[in-house]
């Protein structure tokens, strides 16, 4: 592409096009086929001449009057015959397709705007140099069929790009395909490719940027001055700086649809901590609020393990949480080593949750996962009480077990499976005897590495009285000859 652009031509042709050029857009008012035969005898010697110029001036008028013709057909064979030309200069091409591109708004019906596409499709179709041009008609047929109400085909057809390896696309563009590729994928309820897909985007692209002093502002408008006066001809311009907010608040939308699809609760707490940093969310109280309750919930909802306990006592830290003080207070109950009695939390709490879209007490037609993640609510309540227990109480009877759970032996006798399965608690179940023993059993060698350990600080304490003992009857031996040397001074 670059060639073509610096390719000094043989000849310059202009001046035969702008004598040719009005001639056959007058005849082909008359005879279209005349008018654009004049043109390709113009197009073969300029072509050929490798004038660029002329040559992309003569093809992106042959289009245009096939465009004020009506002509829809003819113009599609124009452009793949003109493309296929022997020797057809690259920029020319790209110009062609770029004008074409601009009329399908003015395609008087569906048909024919399908017809135009898949032919600038075909032009486009393995050339590099104009691979943006193909995304982007490409875009334009996946809309046409997600309007007809084929998701399924709208998908197929944008998937197939690849637009991470195009270099001539800008990171904004690019980061818009994907999304609009991931947002098919969800809609057919393709979770996997949707997966897939949005691991392309790289979340340091969203990275929030620190506000500049007007000293930086002056640093940074002088550098790029002086990178433009040293820019080669042939490089492109750098990509400035745009806000990527609206890419940032849609990326992050997409990904906890994802996680609360498969019940990644923790993965959707820290998304939502990253909506959380974010300007425009911070300076808008409604969303704030919204925002921060979700970051409130899905902590809850996630399984409990170090990073979950972790991030639990950062996020109650967070200065913020007084904008929803009952959320806060139910945070809060999950920091302390306190039992939390689901019948009381559920009656404190249970109204305030259900009016949120993430909890619901019955299946719900809208959200059917906000009822499966009220009993998760629940069940994290529970095994908390667990912990709390097993923390206080070595031994307890089943029974008793049972009342401060407010669950029945079942229940009970599952609960504390599960988590000592997951390695969370240590427990025995003495069923005969109705007895839960919480008391972690040690085996021989962490005995024997107690035994060792304080055998060896009792070592060290002998060896310590030794030296002690050795130094106070050193000074007594010192102390009396002392005493004789003072008597024979005074004497």
């Amino acid at each position: 592409m670059s060639g073509d652009a610096f390719t000094k031509p043989e000849k310059d042709f202009s001046k035969e096009a702008d004598k040719i050029i009005p001639e056959a857009e007058s005849l082909a008012k008359k005879n279209l086929q005349q008018g654009v035969d004049k043109l390709t005898a113009l197009e073969k010697q300029s072509r050929q001449s490798s004038d660029l110029a002329t040559t992309s001036r003569v093809l992106t008028t042959i289009v245009t009057i096939c465009k004020n013709a009506g002509d829809w057909s003819f113009l599609n064979e124009q452009v793949i015959l003109l493309s296929k030309k022997h020797g057809q200069l690259k920029q020319a091409i790209t110009k062609m397709v770029q004008v074409v591109m601009s009329f399908l708004d003015d395609v008087p019906n569906t048909e024919t705007k399908l017809s135009i596409i898949e032919t600038l499709r075909t032009v486009t179709e393995g050339r590099i140099f104009v691979e943006v041009e193909r995304a982007r008609v490409t875009r334009a047929l996946s809309d046409i069929k997600k309007s007809q109400g084929d998701i399924n085909a709208a998908r197929d057809v944008l998937c197939e790009l690849q637009v991470e390896t195009f270099g001539s696309m800008t990171r904004r563009e690019k980061t818009e395909f994907i999304l609009e590729q991931v947002s098919l994928c969800i809609e057919s309820d393709d979770w996997t490719q949707a997966g897939i897909l949005s691991r392309k985007i790289s979340t340091r692209y969203f990275a929030r940027k620190p506000k500049k002093t007007p000293e930086q502002l002056e640093k940074e408008k002088k550098e790029r001055e002086e990178a433009e006066k040293k820019r080669g001809p042939d490089e492109a311009p750098p990509e400035p700086e745009d806000d990527v907010t609206d890419l940032k608040l849609r990326y992050y939308e997409q990904q906890i649809t994802l996680a609360k699809h498969d019940d990644k609760y923790l993965d959707a707490c820290k998304h939502y901590r990253q909506v959380l940093d974010t300007e425009s969310v911070e300076n808008n109280p409604e969303q704030l609020q919204a925002v921060l309750q979700r970051v409130i919930y899905f902590i809850l909802l996630a399984p409990y393990d170090n990073e979950q306990s972790d991030l639990l006592h950062k996020i109650n830290l967070d200065a913020r949480n007084s904008e929803v003080p009952k959320d806060q207070a139910l945070l809060k109950q999950f920091t302390i080593s306190e039992l939390m009695r689901w019948p009381m939390v559920e009656e404190r709490f249970g109204k305030h949750l259900c009016s949120t879209d993430v909890f619901s007490k019955t299946p719900d037609t809208k959200d059917p996962k906000a009822n499966t993640r009220y009993e998760a609510l629940r069940q994290r309540v529970i095994e908390h009480n667990v912990r709390v227990v097993a923390k206080y109480y070595t031994r307890i009877t089943f029974g008793r077990l049972c009342e401060l759970l407010d669950l029945s032996e079942e229940e009970t006798e599952k609960y504390i499976s599960d988590l000592v399965t997951k390695k969370t608690v240590y427990a025995r179940i003495d069923r005969p005897a109705r007895v839960v023993s919480f008391e972690v059993k040690r085996g021989p060698d962490e005995v024997l590495d107690e035994w060792s350990s304080s055998m060896r600080g009792l070592l060290q304490l002998l060896e310590r009285v030794g030296h002690l003992m050795q130094r106070e009857e050193m000074m007594a031996r010192i102390q009396p000859s002392e005493k004789k040397e003072a008597g024979k001074s005074k004497a």
